[in-house]
């Protein structure tokens, strides 16, 4: 069921928004802690805050607002959840897939702003349904009048010119609500939110990213990415061809030798990203790509969370890979310091704990031949362990931004192998890296 609502496009609308999503969940927190009391039952602030209503309220607000309020939750989600309350973490988790679309007029406004009065005269069809919606904008499918089938990605109004603002209101109800634990130190990663935002508002810099991204990726037959149509692109709009496809999730039910090779095909384009174009497409997301059967090739969608990383960077990245997969806990610490996994005073139990933790995410890296990521309890395994280390939540802190965006892109390449079910030989496909 496709759930549409108009984007509030003023700063002031939507500080209003934000204004209400607090007093609604202090009424509910009030009425419910009341309650609790009236019955007998021990108060604890956490289970008032995230009651069943007010994390409806939160992530429908959000959803509705769409923008940076609804991506900061999607961040803190994403980037910081070992470093915050489950109960948080499961609630902002729901905004991953949570987005309301905009009403047909609210898109035709957009278009006639863009493409000017009668924009509609260009094309065979076009789609008002979008094929796909996010926090920043949505995108349609449509066939100009001269055949070209084409995605057009349109931006929320408002969205761009109230990123800044949208960052610190939510963190500012955030903090009001108490809903992130004293201690935590999100400003670094808050900071990065705006950053990226303003990033992937730019649609002409995602259109640079996505010609640096081609120039790197050659005339590789196994990938298709879109070409970018500038005489119907700018900041607000972004026109490309439209790749077509299967959700690579949907084949999970076919051969394994089609899911492994296919697998190893993702973790091999993760590698060169990183360790030789320094060019990583960070939103490993699996709508982002998607599978043609006929070319037997993998879509790539979405450039717009696209990072380049340092030469620096990416070799202490390597030297720190080739500490795990060598079992080298010294080596490990060096680097993990050096990357700013760890502070030089950093507690000697916590220290060795997150050593552990990063030789465990390696484990794939040490297994001679097949690694079947269908099979293997490892995200289990780290996910405890990161759990353990919450235990000494005084002693955690964020590691540097271009860490955490990596990460996401490691975890859900990771994901998407497992759900695949896939057997890859990781260890081959990185040796040359890590000589």
């Amino acid at each position: 069921m496709v759930r549409d609502k108009p984007v509030p496009s003023s700063r002031a609308g939507r500080l209003l928004k934000l204004g209400r999503l607090a007093g609604g969940i202090a009424g509910e927190m009030i009425s419910e802690g009341a309650s609790q009391l009236l019955g007998g039952k021990r108060v604890k602030a956490i289970d008032l805050l995230l009651t069943p209503e007010n994390a409806r309220q939160l992530t429908d607000k959000l959803s509705e607002m769409r923008g940076a309020a609804m991506k900061v939750g999607q961040l803190l989600s994403m980037e910081a959840g070992d470093y915050l309350p489950p109960e948080l973490t499961d609630v902002l988790a729901t905004l991953r897939e949570s987005a309301y679309t905009m009403p047909q007029g609210q898109v035709a406004d957009v278009l006639k702003n863009a493409w000017g009065v009668g924009w509609e005269e260009q094309f065979e069809h076009f789609s008002f349904t979008p094929i796909a919606a996010a926090s920043i904008g949505q995108v349609h499918e449509a066939k100009t009048k001269q055949g070209q089938h084409l995605a057009i990605k349109i931006q929320y109004p408002g969205v761009r010119v109230s990123i800044d603002s949208d960052v610190n209101n939510v963190s500012t109800l955030f903090k009001l609500l108490r809903l992130v634990p004293k201690g935590y130190d999100l400003s670094l990663l808050l900071d990065e939110a705006k950053r990226q935002l303003h990033q992937e508002a730019d649609y002409k810099a995602e259109a640079a990213s996505i010609a640096e991204y081609r120039s790197c990726l050659g005339s590789d037959p196994n990938f298709d990415l879109p070409t970018v149509d500038s005489s119907r692109s700018s900041a607000e709009v972004l026109s490309m061809s439209f790749v077509p496809g299967v959700p690579i999730e949907s084949l999970a039910g076919e051969s394994s030798q089609l899911r492994n090779r296919i697998a190893t095909r993702m973790l091999s384009l993760m590698l060169k990203e990183v360790f030789e174009w320094q060019l990583v497409q960070t939103d490993a997301n699996f709508a982002n790509y998607r599978y043609q059967a006929e070319k037997e090739c993998i879509g790539l969608l979405d450039f717009g969370a696209t990072r380049r990383y340092p030469a620096e960077f990416t070799e202490q990245l390597r030297q720190l890979m080739a500490a795990a997969r060598d079992d080298d806990l010294p080596a490990i610490e060096t680097y993990a310091l050096a990357l700013g996994y760890l502070r030089a005073d950093e507690d000697p139990v916590y220290r060795q704990g997150l050593c552990e933790m990063i030789r465990m995410v390696a484990e794939p890296l040490r297994q001679e031949g097949w690694f079947d990521f269908g099979c293997s309890d490892l995200s289990k395994r780290v996910a405890n362990q990161a759990i353990s280390l919450r235990v000494r939540q005084r002693y955690m802190h964020l590691p540097p931004t271009d860490v955490l965006f990596l990460h996401r892109k490691f975890a859900g390449t990771y994901l998407l192998c497992a759900r695949l079910r896939a057997q890859v030989d990781i260890a081959s496909l990185i040796k040359p890296y890590l000589v």
